[in-house]
């Protein structure tokens, strides 16, 4: 009766060591010869420490629970192909890659052991596993760009052919697609997708596949049981759970010689973070990175997207520099784009997950400083745009200030695209810094986006209000 102790997208868990020592804790404890630890992509990065030891923090971790098996998401090449290639051979456990290419066209990780499928003895059961990642990944992560990531279904079907042919009793896939892991589950004949990517837990069956994904930032395992009878998940709370002192003690370690602890301002009112709350609409949050890119730039409007602001704990009290890196914690510029008000349209149109197809139903994916918004959630239409109170014209130049991976991606905002660069201005947390300096850090929420629906009037959002 195999058992899998399913962990995804702790991303900055490694900034809490209490946290991070209770994840492995709970994971060491439900532990046995008939478990594997098995990990599902953005488990290195992003985060303040993983920045300031560009991922290998991780190699903590997985020593700590003795990690088995681990396939690759789209933040664990933030640091660039040759950083992820130098920390593989330090990691305990197997890493599984159907569909991530290097720049040679080789496959990624070869010589450091990266394998596209393997095949586990547990408690008896022989379990076949392959891994596949995003194939927009090369959009998503720029430090990605050399990669490539092929088809992941077509690749899955090789992986489970291969597999099959073994005559394993299980197949497994260890998926960081997200959303894709339906498709997945429909293509191939495999008893269980492990997956990632998306921020939201996930406990379902689709075509007799059992699907499940433990959401963000190390706050779920999913022990996932097979026998006879089918699969089974439970769910288990690291917070309850015992804690790795010595993980602690080394994250601790590297949280201090990072070095970023000067006070940068005091915040009274706290200010919530969490993934419900930026995704949610206007709130404090995003109105203040949307706030320091718009005062760092002096562009027209300011636009952030959702996924680009990192959960975790709420501001509050004494900010520090690590406590920002901790909210935007990529080492990217802040730039300046100029556009068309048409554009700029549609960049607003693309605010909304009926528009732009990623991540959850229903989430909301920007925050804007300058520009006041009203969208019409039902009909899945902008109905009011202005900049500066004026109504946005179609014909006019704007300058816009944002992270300069929305000019590189086509997930998020892509409308704005490289060739509307006009300027940089240094990197995303030192300007929240500086902001913070010299404003202060107290945003309110105050009507820059208004979600309404067709059988009611427009109100503003209330999220973190």
């Amino acid at each position: 009766m195999p058992r899998f102790l399913h962990y995804s997208d702790v991303e900055n868990v490694y900034d809490d060591p209490e946290r991070a020592g209770r994840l492995a804790g709970t994971i060491t404890a439900l532990g046995g010869d008939d478990a594997l630890v098995v990990g599902t992509g953005d488990n290195t990065s992003p985060g303040v420490v993983a920045m300031v030891a560009k991922g290998h923090q991780a190699v903590d971790f997985f020593r700590a629970v003795d990690a088995d098996l681990s396939t690759f998401g789209n933040h664990d090449f933030d640091y660039g192909p040759d950083e992820t290639r130098a920390l593989l051979p330090e990691t305990p456990q197997t890493w599984v890659s159907a569909n991530v290419r290097d720049e040679d066209g080789g496959r990624f990780g070869a010589a450091e052991g990266v394998v596209p499928w393997t095949v586990e003895e547990v408690d008896g059961v022989r379990v076949g596993f392959f891994g596949v990642t995003d194939p927009a990944t090369d959009s998503l992560n720029p430090s990605a760009a050399d990669l490539t990531f092929t088809d992941p279904y077509e690749a899955a079907e090789r992986a489970v052919s291969a597999l099959r042919d073994e005559g394993v009793d299980r197949v497994v896939a260890l998926s960081h697609l997200g959303g894709g892991d339906d498709e997945l589950a429909r293509r191939v004949d495999v008893d269980v997708v492990l997956g990632g990517h998306v921020h939201s837990e996930r406990v379902d069956r689709v075509d007799g596949t059992v699907l499940t994904r433990p959401g963000v930032n190390g706050e779920t395992v999913l022990e996932v049981v097979v026998d006879e009878e089918g699969v089974r998940v439970e769910r288990h709370d690291p917070a309850d759970g015992p804690e790795n002192p010595r993980l602690a003690e080394a994250l601790r370690s590297r949280v201090a010689e990072a070095g970023l602890d000067e006070v940068v301002a005091t915040v009274e009112r706290p200010i919530e973070r969490s993934a419900d709350v930026v995704h949610g609409g206007e709130c404090r949050v995003g109105n203040f990175v949307a706030d320091a890119y718009r005062w760092a730039t002096d562009a027209d409007v300011a636009l952030q997207n959702s996924g680009g602001i990192r959960a975790g704990p709420p501001l509050e009290g004494a900010v520090t520099v690590a406590d920002l890196v901790s909210v935007i914690p990529f080492e990217e510029q802040v730039v300046l784009a100029e556009v068309t008000g048409a554009e700029l349209l549609d960049a607003f149109r693309q605010m909304s997950a009926a528009v732009v197809d990623f991540g959850e139903a229903g989430w909301w994916h920007g925050h804007v400083s300058g520009a006041r918004i009203v969208w019409d959630d039902d009909a899945a239409e902008l109905v009011e745009a202005t900049v500066a109170g004026e109504t946005v014209d179609p014909d006019r130049l704007y300058t816009v200030a944002m992270a300069e991976y929305l000019l590189h991606s086509d997930h998020e905002f892509p409308a704005v695209e490289e060739r509307h660069r006009a300027g940089e201005f240094g990197i995303q947390h030192e300007q929240l810094a500086a902001y913070a300096r010299e404003r202060g850090i107290d945003p309110a929420v105050e009507g820059r986006i208004e979600r309404m629906s067709t059988a009611s009037p427009a109100e503003p959002s209330q999220r973190d209000a």
